[in-house]
């Protein structure tokens, strides 16, 4: 029996858990896949048989699936399962339509439909259970594409120990840019502001981290957050309209956002932009001695 959770739900990549209470030493009955998945394990083991198809099981198709190797696999694929260990829990990367067309390790998995070992290092396993932590919020999913990104680029490129491929030019950041700050619709995700830029996902977060400094996502709340400062300081008061007017996905989204990067709720700025200055009335004169007290000496 297993039982799924969503993590992250985009239009590009959806990011689920899936905890299987199985236990046994059969092999399941064959499953063909229909979607480009990667999957890696966080807990428990247990066996892959990737190379049965009609019937026939291969002799080098069986892998051990457990937290320091995962596998990748593209539609089509044909697997059978078991589970003498006991159960299980794991993450599945499902690739949603062409959403990462361009990308090399991708292509790759759609024209060979069986499943590949992916193996896992101790920085990738990091990565993994940062990316439960940190990217498990179904409202905002733009910014946690970009971390499946990485995730999935550390682990299909060789890993930390390969030589990271150089930058891509400046001009293509500098248009990144342009895109988020004029609000263009694609530059709402990773993935449709790279198809727009004519270029491959992994490509444009890796030149637009190496010339800004920043992931493309942490720019665009950064963006998002300075419209955002100038709309509260016009009057804006109404922080539901703003979240949705400025595309955040919700008004708690907008209050993740601003608190991350300002280190304050979206109600204590509007205070503090809205607030009428203190006004500094001019000290009152000081009174005239007495009468009685003129020539007095001490």
């Amino acid at each position: 029996m297993r039982s799924a959770r969503v993590l992250i739900d985009s239009p590009d990549v959806v990011v689920r858990e899936v905890t299987c209470h199985d236990h046994h030493s059969a092999w399941s009955e064959p499953q063909e896949t229909g979607a480009v998945q990667v999957i890696l394990a966080r807990r428990g083991r247990f066996r892959l048989d990737a190379s049965h198809r009609s019937g026939r099981s291969g002799r080098d198709g069986t892998l051990t699936i457990d937290p320091t190797t995962g596998y990748l696999h593209g539609p089509g694929a044909v697997q059978r399962f078991a589970h003498p260990a006991g159960g299980d829990v794991c993450t599945s990367i499902t690739f949603v339509g062409g959403a990462l067309t361009g990308e090399p390790w991708l292509e790759d998995a759609v024209r060979a439909p069986s499943s590949h070992e992916v193996r896992v290092d101790a920085r990738l396993e990091l990565a993994h259970r940062l990316l439960l932590r940190t990217g498990a919020h179904p409202s905002d999913p733009s910014g946690a594409v970009e971390t499946v990104l990485d995730l999935l680029t550390l682990a299909l490129r060789g890993g930390p120990a390969g030589a990271p491929p150089a930058p891509g030019r400046v001009g293509l950041a500098r248009l990144a840019r342009e895109a988020i700050l004029a609000g263009v619709p694609e530059s709402g995700g990773l993935v449709s502001l790279a198809r727009l830029l004519g270029t491959s996902p992994s490509h444009l977060s890796r030149t637009f981290r190496h010339h800004t400094g920043m992931p493309v996502g942490r720019y665009r709340n950064r963006a998002r957050v300075s419209r955002a400062l100038a709309r509260i300081e016009e009057g804006e008061t109404d922080l539901a309209a703003l979240a949705a007017g400025l595309g955040f996905s919700d008004q708690a989204h907008l209050t993740r956002v601003m608190r991350a990067e300002l280190g304050r709720t979206p109600g204590q700025v509007v205070a503090l932009l809205t607030a009428r200055p203190a006004r500094h009335e001019p000290p009152a004169p000081s009174p005239a001695p007495s009468p009685a007290g003129r020539g007095r000496r001490a």
